[in-house]
């Protein structure tokens, strides 16, 4: 009875669970922590203080338990957000950090889910992307090798094992050389060379009398009439049948200008393909974005983190908006919603959430307001360029 009485136990719970007196112990078995018999958690890593081996159904207790909490912090997080902007970033910047869920991690979350629902919007309904109609009608730029029509160019080498193997082995690919090699071999003046579908073959030798500008220019121009005409995707195929040498810059290049040509017959893909990259593109550019907030109050002693968690939750408020929008949006047929999301409703709210969050008085929030909107369009117009050429360049 006395050792009951030292060691309470939680109101009504089972001696067959992991919560019960009986299984505690004087020491964390995750950190180390000296521990009292009386403490159900460990008060430096928040582990339960039990020593009982985990069966299924204490397993599944656990996870369900996780859920509860984290829908719990959840409820607050999107209620918050949504209703009372810039006061979240207050809360949770002077220590209420368990009640909310992690300004990145909520960020990364909703950006995710949106562009999962955005992906599957597209899929099921394809003719809400009108703007990205692929032309299946271009006909293919046909080869002629100009300089060698007029008989200015060299002789062409006789192909490399390599070349005569790949040829072998690849369907079509010997009737296509077949056919490049009649028609290069022909040497017949061409009728008019200035035509769009005529092409000029250059030689590394020709190619290396030229400046670097104009030899990267010259081989992408090449490269990518090369492949309209051959559909050879593969760059080690199409550099043996162009007689170029296969070095790791030279396929890349051919490679960039297969990418290119993917992009012009199936834009709407290109475009998916970036979008999804949209998170990583505004985790990258919010250390950038916080420099700004950073000057702009540096007489209100925040933090540089501080800045990043009220940029992050701003973010994350116009991903709710933009998944709260795209229903009514595809049910009328409409891009209205987005549109009073954008134009509207997000100024708005960072105005409210500047004052809230910096609390100034609405002249100086304003000001400040304009300015910090100055420099995220001018900032995010040109990391959104250096953004383009990075994605295309590893499309």
């Amino acid at each position: 009875m006395g050792d009951k009485k030292q060691i309470p136990s939680a109101t009504n719970v089972s001696e067959n669970s992991r919560r019960h007196y009986k299984y505690r112990s004087n020491k964390c078995l995750n950190c180390g922590q000296p521990l009292d018999l009386s403490d159900v958690y460990c008060p430096y890593c928040s582990q339960l203080n039990s020593t009982k081996s985990l069966s299924l159904k204490d397993f599944f207790s656990e996870f369900f338990n996780s859920i509860v909490s984290y829908d719990s912090r959840l409820r607050y997080t999107v209620g918050d957000l949504l209703f009372r902007p810039g006061r979240i970033t207050r809360n949770y910047t002077r220590g209420q950090r368990l009640r909310y869920a992690n300004p990145f991690r909520f960020f990364l979350s909703v950006s995710i889910i949106y562009f999962l629902l955005n992906s599957l919007v597209t899929n099921l309904f394809p003719e809400t992307n009108a703007n990205y109609q692929v032309n299946e009608n271009r006909e293919p730029i046909q080869f002629s090798w100009s300089n060698y029509d007029k008989g200015t160019g060299e002789d062409i080498p006789a192909p490399t094992k390599k070349t005569e193997a790949n040829i072998e082995n690849t369907p079509g690919l010997k009737e296509l050389d077949s056919a490049i090699t009649a028609e290069i071999k022909k040497k017949k003046l061409a009728a008019d060379t200035t035509q769009n579908n005529a092409t000029t073959y250059l030689s590394e030798k020709q190619l290396a009398t030229k400046s670097w500008s104009e030899n990267i220019e010259e081989r992408l121009f090449l490269y990518k009439e090369f492949y309209l005409k051959s559909e050879i995707k593969d760059p080690a195929i199409a550099l043996d049948s162009l007689r170029h040498n296969n070095t790791r810059y030279h396929r890349w290049l051919y490679s960039r200008s297969v990418a290119t040509q993917k992009v012009v017959d199936d834009p709407k893909a290109f475009v998916l393909y970036m979008l999804q990259k949209i998170p990583f593109f505004i985790f990258f550019f919010t250390p950038f974005y916080a420099l700004f907030f950073w000057l702009v109050y540096s007489r209100k002693k925040f933090g540089y983190m501080e800045h990043i968690v009220f940029i992050f939750h701003l973010f994350s408020f116009l991903f709710i908006g933009l998944f709260i929008t795209t229903l009514p949006d595809l049910l009328l047929d409409t891009e209205i919603f987005k549109s009073i999301l954008f134009g509207i409703v997000g100024p708005f709210y960072f105005y409210k959430a500047l004052r809230n969050f910096y609390e100034q008085s609405r002249l100086v929030t304003i000001i400040k307001f304009i300015f910090l909107n100055i420099v995220f369009w001018i900032g995010a117009s040109v990391a959104a360029a250096i953004f383009f050429i990075i994605t295309a360049a590893v499309y």
